[in-house]
């Protein structure tokens, strides 16, 4: 059995009574995908919020590899192996591809007053840079301006963003969002090999894309988890049918 990374217990988040993440327990494995659906507003998006560090937890508890970062910040979250994707792209659109993933890669230095050296002499700043496009496969994009690029690209960028900054547990909020047949299954792909050596918490309205790649899928609705397991027995229940999926899948 692979290593938990990601572990969540009875995890809530409330906004002036609204439970919008609700007693949520739920945990992610190195090499795997573990894919979140349900309903708008059923609380996936806050959940991720929770998981990096972008919002604290009314209740319950959060750990990485076995140790506790319930209400950690973002920044000490990223320092202990976590990349995040977001609902919209959250790239520099005028710099390059490269500048782009070097900026994320930079955020890992710390706070020394060495910070204040040019970029461009932290040897192992751009090679993580470039690691990380050459893993999202944009090794052909790397001088590009960000906003050359079409969208699939961008998002591709956002992913070779987080990579750079060398995680083992990705958070991935819709990263199929707007893209048309042909760059969804790039992306289909390029998820199937980064899971090879990541743990994947992936929040998709793509069925499709969903049932390609999870390990482990967990349903979410009004906030609280409704099924989790492998992806055909959540698939098969009828609780999910009615609730989620439709009752075309129900066979």
């Amino acid at each position: 059995m692979s290593e938990t990374v990601l572990e969540t217990r009875n995890l809530s988040r409330h906004f002036e009574g609204l439970a919008a993440v609700d007693g949520v327990s739920l945990s992610c494995r190195m090499r795997e995908v573990h894919a979140v659906i349900g309903p708008n507003g059923a609380g996936k998006s806050t959940l991720v919020n929770l998981l990096s560090g972008d919002l604290r937890p009314s209740a319950g508890r959060v750990f990485l590899r076995g140790e506790e970062v319930t209400g950690f910040a973002p920044p000490r979250i990223s320092h202990l192996g976590v990349g995040r994707s977001y609902q919209k792209t959250n790239v520099f659109l005028p710099f390059t591809v490269f500048e782009n993933c070097r900026l994320a890669a930079q955020s890992r230095l710390g706070s020394s007053m060495r910070f204040f050296r040019p970029a461009r002499r932290y040897r192992a700043v751009s090679e993580a840079a470039m690691r990380a496009i050459e893993q999202a496969g944009l090794h052909r994009q790397a001088d590009k301006p960000v906003d050359t690029l079409s969208h699939g690209e961008q998002r591709q960028v956002e992913i070779a963003m987080a990579l750079a900054t060398e995680p083992s547990l990705l958070l991935l909020d819709e990263p199929l969002a707007g893209m048309g047949a042909e760059e969804s299954l790039q992306i289909v792909e390029l998820l199937k090999t980064l899971a090879d050596d990541h743990a994947i918490l992936l929040v998709e309205h793509d069925m499709d894309a969903v049932f390609a790649l999870a390990g482990t899928l967990t349903v979410m609705v009004n906030g609280a988890v409704l099924e989790s397991g492998e992806p055909e027995a959540v698939r098969a229940s009828r609780a999910v049918q009615l609730a989620y999926l439709g009752d075309e899948h129900h066979e």
